[in-house]
């Protein structure tokens, strides 16, 4: 009975049972227990498991949250009687699951399709016939590298209608004057076609063709798991034809299952209790696919695995005395179950070698590397899907979702580690891969960046944007348990700013807030969600939903009231980045004693220090000057928030000031204490120069647009007013000089973490050096905490 009682601590009663039972059936047991005995256990069982599991009971066996959708029937095709049978994949160096170089399997053989007279008709008709809604795009001159055996298709010409390639005009199958030079493309849909089924026409050759199926889950069975989120354990079940159905696990594999957990945002598996799983197959019997399943365990999704051997079932129900396959993944720590300590101690602890930044979700940023105690980026030579998923895996997350390259979520700052990345896709670094050393030729355009996949949260199931004029913007309105039923509310907008509205839009799965909003009478939701729900709500801007952050509770303070005045936000698909260029402050950096006659402007503008007002006009002040260059390598404009009506005219620097606070300028001890600050009261925002091939958008002369335009700079030069601290009060000795940039978050950006640069500055009295100059997070830790002053923007918050 040892077994027992174990088993009735790590599972629900009714689950254990059923190992009671399973115990029971074994003879030795029976000889213990009489027979009356065993029948009242029998018959107790059997109500429980009635009542527990009613829901999974026939006709559709589902629990609550997989309602049975409405069936599309799909046909498949007819197509004439001498129509070349043919099969398709999507291969090569992909950086998505559904891309590929399209390859065509006709007589046995693989073989490609030549771009000559190719279109985007044509690569719709591809991607129909491998199950996806549409196409997006197609690519010519084997953009997925060249492919191999013949040339099956060439000067291929569809109307986009066609049910099959092999129905499009064409030189005729296996004629053709091309190179595999010429491979051609394509770039389907994530969406699928409902209903789709997969229909295979070779039937000898059924190992060498790739899964097509509508849909992958997995299905929590044990009352155990079924209210966790996120479900970690269950059936693996597909979508074919519309219907779901189980996997025989006659020949499931480790491999498989690794695959299936990284498709649903899980980094590895772990072993289950097959006991339970069996006696419950037992009783409900499952409804078997055709096929098995057979995966490497690289693989980035199930699409790209193979199909393993044809299931002989029997009366639709047994596969040669297997049993439904079950997966039970390991989540990482951020996704933990809380009421399950012994996920958190399964997953290890996250490397502190590789990070993602620049992002607007969890699971998504430029790949940045730490080597020698300096963070740098990944050039996206040969950057494949492979070598992203080892990152996702490393950082906790599942397999990956997509490599991008070119820089696509924002460029970095200081080195490139690491060039032409080869990974098998079981390192667990991607550290471990293989790469070139020497970085030549390699800029930050070039920086490589990933998506993960992530496991369902249900985050937006409990947020939305109520009464804008599109998705992205509106209201914010919080699903909560009041007086005992779900009721929506809205949110005070007390304090309510940039950060917030982050994680709003990162919850939202929209992107970056472009604005945050303390009045949205412009936007009237439903009446019955006027009243507050939430308020004090404080976010560091790291939390994954709005119910992370900090905020008052039950103990609702909003003086102000919800409805017209409640907070609201917009989002954009992008953002902008500034980042300081340490090496311009590090080699302009001087000292000058500057007359107080010279200084009227400054004064005018609080740009000295307080002991400024007793300096006579024939004195001087002594000025630390600088100049600062400031990068924008977002993936947007940097623009003021103020509107051009209310930017402020400036006589002394003869222009228009869009940001009354922009940066701040301050000397700080050694132990942190602030003992000097910049004054610089306000700026105007200027393309001063830009990188190759961009140009210049944005002016402050003749009351011109105000901004800094993706791959610009704006440079504020040392000889300008206010572009100093004024140190005549300091005495000789060791300081930290630190720039912040945006400190008040007035403008939404895709990364607030570098906006602060730090310098070591030395003062004899006579002389002034500044070294070590580095932006915010581009240091290990350690060597971080070794600068006083701050560690994180975030840090400044309010």
């Amino acid at each position: 009975m040892g077994n027992v009682i174990f088993l009735i601590s790590a599972y629900s009663p009714i689950d254990n049972l059923f190992c009671l039972l399973s115990d029971l059936t074994d003879t030795t047991m029976l000889a213990a227990w009489s027979l009356p005995c065993c029948f009242t256990i029998l018959l107790g069982l059997l109500e429980l498991c009635r009542a527990q599991y009613e829901h999974l009971g026939y006709p559709h066996g589902y629990p609550q949250g997989y309602p049975e959708p409405e069936q599309e029937q799909y046909s498949a095709p007819e197509l004439p009687p001498d129509t070349p049978r043919i099969q398709l994949r999507l291969a090569g160096d992909k950086r998505k699951h559904n891309e590929g170089r399209v390859e065509v399997f006709y007589d046995g053989e693989w073989g490609t399709v030549c771009d000559d007279d190719f279109s985007i008709h044509s690569a719709q008709v591809v991607c129909r016939e491998l199950g996806y809604l549409e196409a997006v795009s197609w690519s010519p001159s084997s953009k997925y590298g060249k492919g191999e055996g013949r040339i099956w298709f060439d000067n291929v010409q569809c109307t986009g209608k066609e049910k099959t390639l092999a129905l499009c005009t064409s030189n005729g199958i296996g004629v053709s004057d091309c190179k595999h030079t010429e491979d051609v493309g394509v770039v389907c849909s994530d969406k699928r076609i409902p209903g789709f089924k997969f229909i295979n026409t070779m039937a000898n050759n059924v190992q060498s063709l790739n899964i097509q199926v509508e849909d992958v889950r997995i299905r929590a069975i044990l009352s155990s798991y079924r209210k966790r989120i996120p479900v970690t354990e269950g059936y693996v079940e597909v979508k074919d034809g519309g219907k779901w159905k189980q996997i025989c696990d006659v020949e499931w594999t480790k491999h498989n299952s690794r695959v299936i957990c990284g498709m649903f945002g899980f980094p590895g598996e772990r072993k289950y209790n097959a006991r339970v799983y069996k006696m419950f197959a037992r009783r409900r019997k499952p409804s078997y696919w055709d096929y098995s399943v057979n995966c490497t365990g690289n693989e980035a999704h199930v699409s790209s695995c193979k199909l393993g051997h044809a299931v002989a079932a029997k009366a639709n129900s047994t596969c040669g005395g297997g049993t439904p396959v079950v997966v039970s993944c390991v989540p990482g720590r951020a996704f933990s179950p809380t009421p399950m300590t012994g996920f958190r101690k399964a997953f290890r602890q996250e490397q502190t070698l590789v990070r993602l930044r620049g992002g607007a979700i969890v699971g998504e940023g430029r790949v940045e590397v730490l080597k020698n105690g300096e963070w740098g980026t990944i050039c996206d030579d040969n950057w494949s899907l492979l070598s992203a998923t080892v990152v996702c895996r490393e950082l906790g997350f599942g397999s990956a979702k997509e490599a991008l390259s070119g820089g696509r979520l924002g460029q970095g700052m200081g080195p490139v580690h690491m060039n032409e990345i080869e990974c098998s896709g079981f390192e667990k670094s991607i550290t471990e891969c293989f790469f070139n050393k020497e970085s030549l030729g390699c800029s930050h355009e070039e920086d490589a960046a990933v998506r993960c996949n992530v496991p369902a949260m249900g985050f937006q199931e409990r947020l939305r944007l109520s009464g804008g004029r599109n998705p992205n913007e509106g209201r914010v309105e919080v699903l909560v348990e009041r007086n005992g039923s779900q009721a929506w509310g809205t949110v005070c907008s007390d304090g309510w700013g940039t950060i917030e509205a982050m994680v709003v839009c990162r919850q939202l799965d929209l992107g970056f807030a472009s604005n945050a909003f303390q009045e949205t009478w412009y936007w009237p939701g439903e009446v019955s969600a006027d009243p507050v729900v939430m308020s004090g709500v404080r976010c560091s801007g790291t939390e994954m939903s709005l119910s992370q952050c900090l905020h008052h509770g039950a103990h609702l303070t909003c003086p102000k009231g919800g409805g017209r005045n409640a907070a609201g936000v917009s989002c954009s698909e992008t953002a902008p980045d500034l980042v300081l260029n340490p090496q311009i402050v590090e080699q302009t950096t001087y000292m000058e004693d500057r007359p107080m006659f010279m200084l009227q402007c400054a004064y005018e503008e609080n740009c000295l220090s307080t002991t400024s007002s007793e300096t006579p006009a024939s004195s001087h002040r002594r000025l630390l000057r600088f100049s600062s260059q400031i990068h924008n390598n977002g993936q947007s404009d940097f623009r003021p928030k103020a509107e051009r009506h209310s930017w402020v005219w400036h006589d002394c620097h003869s222009h228009y000031h869009s940001m009354e606070v922009f940066t701040h300028y301050d000397l700080l001890s050694l132990n942190g204490t602030k003992v000097a600050e910049g004054h610089k009261a306000s700026f105007c925002l200027e393309d001063t120069e830009c990188e190759e091939g961009i140009e210049k958008r944005y002016e402050c002369a003749n009351f011109g647009e105000q901004g800094i335009t993706v791959g610009c700079w704006d440079t504020y030069r040392h000889d300008i007013d206010c572009q100093w601290i004024d140190i005549t009060d300091i005495k000789p000795g060791d300081y930290i000089f630190q720039v912040v940039i945006n400190p008040n978050y007035e403008v939404p950006e895709s990364d607030y973490s570098n906006n602060f640069m730090k310098c070591r500055c030395r003062y004899d009295g006579h002389r002034i050096w500044m070294y070590s100059c580095h932006n915010g997070g581009s240091l290990s830790t350690e060597t971080e905490e070794s600068f006083p002053g701050l560690l994180n923007n975030q840090v400044i918050h309010r």
